[in-house]
């Protein structure tokens, strides 16, 4: 199974404060973060990381994750460590600045940084996960962007804005690593609104599209059938 999280920071002490994080200390804030990863990721499931797992030094790193269960990947984030022992890329299945994989037939793209015209965005299928903007004015302005998509989303406004930010502080997360499923259940995507030619509305296309249009891999939805 395949879980997803960013911006854990282990050991900075700066975030508690900036996130409004419910830790005294970095100990403890740490201790949770442990716990809550082990209490629901076992050895045979990957947690894809996407950036900012940790402040400290190599030392601390190679402290850190091998008392986190599964295979762990790392997408880079702007307070990773910019270089790493062999030792330390070994205890990752793999690290990257940039992800995809398919996951339970969905396509999930990520990066530490939100992409909002990510590759794909035109596919409800597809999915951009991300981090950085914790609970900022930049978050709030990624809400509005998938607010705004939802409700304009039409035949000729392709981007489905499937963005979801998976910081631990998100009140979803509860510094916890979730599920593709977990997550969009509590982040339900753009109802698209399909428009014809006469330019009247046809409600919920991912079902009429089946019976009045149709889907182009490259093109998203393209004109009605023809007879």
């Amino acid at each position: 199974m395949n879980r997803y999280i960013s911006d854990l920071h282990f050991g900075h002490a700066n975030v508690i404060r900036f996130d409004g994080r419910p830790f005294a200390d970095t100990k403890q804030m740490e201790e949770v973060l442990i716990d809550n990863w082990n209490g629901v990721v076992t050895e045979k499931d990957t947690t894809f990381i996407l950036g900012d797992f940790c402040w400290g030094t190599e030392p601390e790193w190679k402290r850190i994750v091998p008392q986190l269960n599964g295979d762990k990947v790392l997408i880079r984030g702007n307070h990773d460590l910019k270089s790493m022992s062999s030792g330390l890329k070994k205890m990752f299945q793999d690290i990257k600045e940039y992800k995809e994989i398919t996951d339970n037939g969905k396509h999930v793209i990520m990066c530490h940084y939100p992409i909002l015209l990510y590759k794909s965005s035109y596919n409800p299928d597809c999915y951009m996960l991300c981090g950085h903007v914790h609970t900022t004015r930049e978050n709030d302005f990624l809400n509005k962007w998938r607010e705004e998509l939802k409700s304009s989303r039409t035949m000729n406004s392709h981007n489905c804005g499937n963005i979801i930010n998976v910081g631990c502080m998100m009140a979803y997360m509860n510094y916890t690593p979730r599920t593709l499923d977990e997550l969009l259940d509590v982040n339900p995507m753009p109802e698209i609104a399909r428009v014809r030619k006469d330019g009247s509305a046809v409600e919920n296309v991912e079902q009429k599209n089946k019976q009045e249009g149709v889907w182009d891999l490259n093109e998203g939805y393209t004109a009605e059938k023809t007879e």
